[in-house]
């Protein structure tokens, strides 16, 4: 289940990552080809930007969950551990 978790955000991060290269690569197109700027061009500049801002703000999102969930892990993997010393330190004194 931890795998599918894990496998789950890599998707996630990589469609936002996508977003973000098509957004960019919007951009480009855009400023490549106009020599003047319409106000057709303001527009189509400005839902490329916004596009960026959305990915990115998911892709930033994403990234701190995943690690925010290793942390967790790692947390209860080392409340585990200590648990486990503990017990067979008490285990060692009784004998």
């Amino acid at each position: 289940m931890l795998n599918n978790t894990n496998t789950d955000n890599k998707l996630i991060i990589l469609l936002n990552a996508g977003g973000v290269i098509a957004a960019y690569v919007l951009l480009i197109i855009s400023l490549y080809k106009s020599t003047e700027v319409p106000l057709a061009t303001k527009g189509f500049w400005g839902i490329g930007v916004l596009m960026l801002t959305i990915s990115l703000v998911n892709f930033v999102k994403y990234l701190f969950d995943a690690r925010m969930n290793n942390d967790r892990i790692r947390q209860l993997e080392d409340a585990k551990n200590e648990k486990l010393l503990e017990e067979f330190v008490t285990e060692v004194k009784e004998d």
